[in-house]
């Protein structure tokens, strides 16, 4: 576990009805509650750099989603929905309530963004803010893919591969996976006691069969949930960051693609590749602070 990166927080578990299994997270702080959502391939670790300056001013929860971390690892069903964002998402209500929390604030990355954004949808009264780091809507990137960005995220195309291909092969050597996604990050600018977690959690073969399940939910039901309420856009703040010198940058326009399901989006670059909160933890703080304590 990753106690030790969090002064001061305590860690917090609950159960999921029906999964034999529980959510892991880390919880400190006093004040308003928000949920910090952590992407691929990492834990709620990528956040210790963030969450003690959150904490002076908020109850900061930061939670491993399922297949992640510490938390529950199912097996997928056939139609991924396990692995389905507004599962996870629903997991995520569940943690907040039974913390005491029926309305939070709430951060997602990567990963964490997509759930961040599906709970938003499907929980319109629990969530006051929104914030998404490097990411636009799936649905949107799916639509918008070209040569460019599959070869720049080729995982995304890898790992929603039946069963057991992916699984298969990442078995081989997970922990060369992961250290290339992490790429230049991981290489000095990772925390090291953050990166033994990630490589702790996210290379046993469950946790390979739950990422694999994430990226094949993500290529399928969960694009079905997202057409479903394209005519119901957001109306909380939506505030959007992304790392200048990452592949989101690169290959889409993230105000207009978040503009078209949400209307009330600001944000910016940030001088970073993907891991923004681990790469420069001083930007992304001076764009949250002030977002989060505006009305909601």
């Amino acid at each position: 576990m990753t106690i030790d990166l969090f002064h001061g927080f305590r860690v917090h578990r609950t159960e999921v009805e029906g999964e034999g299994g529980a959510i892991h997270a880390v919880v400190g702080g006093d004040g308003p509650p928000v949920l910090l959502l952590h992407g691929h391939p990492q834990t709620h670790a990528m956040w210790h750099r963030v969450a003690p300056v959150l904490a002076r001013d908020y109850t900061v929860v930061c939670a491993d989603l399922r297949g992640y971390g510490d938390s529950l690892k199912p097996r997928g069903g056939g139609d991924h929905s396990r692995y389905a964002k507004r599962r996870m998402a629903a997991d995520m209500v569940a943690v907040m309530a039974d913390l005491g929390f029926q309305r939070f604030r709430l951060v997602g990355h990567d990963r964490g963004g997509r759930v961040a954004h599906r709970l938003a949808r499907d929980h319109r009264s629990t969530v006051s803010h929104l914030a998404v780091l490097d990411i636009a809507p799936t649905l949107a990137m799916y639509e918008a893919t070209d040569r460019r960005f599959a070869t720049a995220y080729w995982h995304w195309f890898f790992l929603i591969q039946p069963e057991p291909l992916p699984e298969t092969l990442l078995a081989g050597n997970p922990a060369a996976y992961l250290t290339t996604m992490l790429g230049r990050a991981g290489q000095g600018v990772i925390d090291p006691r953050a990166l033994a977690d990630y490589l702790r959690c996210n290379t046993t073969p469950d946790a390979i069969h739950a990422m694999c399940e994430d990226y094949r939910a993500a290529a399928s039901i969960d694009l079905d949930h997202d057409r479903e309420d394209l005519a119901q856009p957001l109306t909380i703040p939506l505030l959007v960051l992304w790392g200048a010198d990452g592949v989101v940058a690169r290959c889409f326009d993230p105000i207009e693609m978040w503009g078209a399901v949400a209307l009330s989006v600001t944000g910016h670059a940030v001088p970073t590749g993907h891991y923004l909160a681990e790469e420069d933890p001083d930007a992304v703080l001076a764009a949250l602070v002030p977002f989060l304590a505006t009305d909601g």
